[in-house]
């Protein structure tokens, strides 16, 4: 029983991200954005593309965050240790963010860009954070898999 709901919630998840892509395709096709909203080209099936898409992702986001925290409680309960990994990692990550945070410039963006698309200097720094931010965990992901491996090739 508890194999055949995995499968089933496997599947249903698979077609939500599979409607979800083709949803977001037709929204990018349609020349999509938030500004082009209220702008005359924007048509019904536009607008109901758009909302069906933002609401599949918040449904999304609620499975996600569900799922989360009755594994997260599931794990805290039957592992008394659980709670110094888990504060470990949510104190790395905040680490992680904050020295993006610093190390950022504010000027991450183009001049001509920021007077386009009216991006401020405090918006421009949260740009190349978040930029940072992605480098910084790609380079820790290729080290720990690097790592594991030449760890498995010493156990041989």
């Amino acid at each position: 029983m508890k194999d055949t709901t995995r499968k089933l919630v496997l599947w249903c998840g698979i077609g939500v991200a599979l409607l979800c892509m083709v949803l977001t395709i037709i929204f990018a096709m349609n020349n999509g954005g938030v500004k082009e909203l209220s702008a005359v080209k924007a048509n019904g099936a536009f607008d109901a593309t758009f909302w069906i898409l933002v609401c599949l992702i918040a449904v999304s986001l609620i499975a996600i965050l569900v799922f989360l925290v009755k594994k997260l409680a599931s794990n805290f309960k039957e592992q008394p240790g659980y709670w110094k990994k888990f504060l470990g990692l949510v104190g790395a990550i905040v680490v992680v963010c904050l020295a993006a945070f610093l190390l950022s410039k504010g000027s991450d963006v183009s001049p001509a860009l920021m007077e386009k698309h009216d991006v401020t200097e405090a918006t421009s720094k949260l740009i190349g954070a978040a930029c940072i931010i992605v480098y910084i965990l790609v380079a820790a992901a290729a080290v720990a898999i690097v790592g594991s491996e030449i760890a498995k090739s010493l156990k041989k």
